[in-house]
């Protein structure tokens, strides 16, 4: 069985309320449930982990190492500036696929760039929640899954 770890970024804990007009009223909750549950009817295994806190997250991506096979992460705002993510996805060798709910190459100025997207296997924007599943997939191809 494959493992994938579900990593979210700041403020996604805060989706269903966060600027609904742009991220829709789907919480956190129900992203981790809906992956998971599509996952696991691929024969893969989902751990869900959110964090406001860069360090958490860059601790979280190096524990990855030799225990997942994929990690789906939406950074949120990290995306647009946060080398120091960057460079653990780039260190860790765990194919790596960008989420984002909206489509930040239509957004504002400075939320169109990423720097992590160029470290990763793929980048899937603004398909909302269904961009998690997708992501799921991606990796599947790339590690034999599929």
């Amino acid at each position: 069985m494959k493992k994938f770890l579900l990593i979210n970024g700041p403020n996604l804990n805060l989706l269903g309320v966060r600027e609904p007009e742009v991220y829709g009223t789907v919480t956190l909750a129900d992203i981790e449930r809906e992956t998971t549950a599509y996952a696991a009817e691929r024969d893969v295994l989902v751990d869900c982990f959110q964090s406001n806190h860069e360090g958490a997250l860059i601790d979280r991506l190096h524990e990855a190492r030799g225990i997942y096979d994929g990690i789906i992460y939406n950074p949120g705002a990290h995306t647009h500036y946060s080398y120091a993510l960057r460079d653990a996805v780039s260190s860790i060798d765990v194919p790596t696929v960008e989420v984002h709910l909206s489509d930040i190459s239509t957004r504002e100025d400075f939320r169109r760039v990423s720097v992590i997207a160029p470290v990763c296997i793929a980048q899937i924007k603004g398909k909302g929640k269904a961009g998690y599943g997708e992501a799921v997939d991606v990796l599947l191809a790339q590690v034999g899954g599929f």
